[in-house]
């Protein structure tokens, strides 16, 4: 008889590996990874490089003390790193980024059971820790000039946004000519990921639609200006969140109906923490704390089979 193994979504039936999705998802990174280096220039490189290889390398060394199987080949930990890194401004100094990546994969993920255990998502965790712990994570450095790298503290239009003072156009929010963290700045990369990626089936269309939409409808009550509602949508890191963070498979709900709930209670945090919180951004905070809650969500959203108990 044959052994049968048990093993973490997706699953052999589905003609998948966490392998091809995880390249995948990097594929659809990397115009938003090579824009922010265009953008930003050798800085923006080099902590990408040093939140991957630092993930990689924390993954390896976890599994070797621990005496478990190697798994940097099922491209997670990449993944986690250039998650990060999209998510940090030229500012963050290199060491802060090692740790950031260390936290995300030892703590985070490996602690927990490693890939498919984890309760939270690892990048979201590791920067809302650094966004806690270093002063530098917070705000956004302005794009190369002239060649030279950037590294004063800048003002992001989603600041002057929540001020009342629209700093940039919504053309400059599109293509990127503005100051930010190194991922989010250029809308239009982003939405090459998410195009990508809903060709590929990597992920479902509505659930990054329903995240952004929510935000965008509770701008558009709250401001009542169409151009206004948008720039906050284009501004910050919502795009970023909502395509690469609110879809990942281990730490949201799998019913369609729990991910709808889940990216409108992302949006509604988002809305909220921006408009009326301490921090300008609030999209990691929100999908941490919604992370938090899949379980309620999915128990809340589960098909009651027929004839069951309700």
């Amino acid at each position: 008889m044959k052994q049968l193994h048990v093993s973490n979504a997706p699953h052999i039936h589905s003609g998948d590996s966490t392998q091809k999705i995880m390249l995948d998802v990097v594929i659809a990174m990397f115009p938003a990874a090579a824009v922010s280096v265009v953008l930003f220039g050798l800085k923006a490189f080099w902590i990408i490089a040093t939140c991957v290889i630092s993930a990689v390398l924390s993954e390896y060394l976890f599994n070797l003390v621990c005496g478990k199987k190697s798994t940097i080949h099922d491209l997670s930990a990449v993944v986690t790193g250039l998650l990060l890194a999209l998510n940090l401004s030229t500012r963050v100094p290199l060491w802060q980024c090692a740790l950031g990546s260390v936290f995300a994969i030892v703590i985070v993920k490996g602690v927990f059971g490693g890939i498919g255990k984890n309760i939270v998502n690892p990048a979201i965790a590791a920067r809302v820790l650094m966004l806690l712990t270093f002063t530098t994570v917070g705000g956004g450095a302005n794009p190369t000039l002239q060649g030279k790298d950037v590294l004063v503290s800048s003002a992001t239009p989603l600041v002057g946004l929540n001020e009342g003072v629209q700093s940039a156009t919504l053309g400059q929010l599109f293509f990127g000519t503005h100051g930010g963290t190194i991922g989010e700045t250029c809308a239009l990369a982003l939405i090459l990921g998410f195009i990508y990626l809903v060709v590929r089936k990597v992920i479902k269309w509505y659930v990054p639609v329903a995240y952004v939409a929510t935000t965008f409808l509770c701008y558009i009550v709250f401001t009542g200006s169409f151009t206004l509602a948008l720039s906050h949508v284009l501004a910050g890191g919502l795009l970023l969140g909502a395509i690469f963070m609110a879809t990942d498979y281990v730490t949201t709900p799998v019913t369609n109906k729990g991910r709808i709930v889940f990216c409108v209670g992302c949006g509604l945090l988002t809305f909220i923490i921006r408009q009326f919180g301490d921090y300008p951004e609030g999209v990691s905070i929100s999908i941490l704390v919604m992370n938090l809650l899949v379980p309620f969500i999915e128990k809340l959203t589960a098909k009651k089979t027929l004839g069951g108990i309700v």
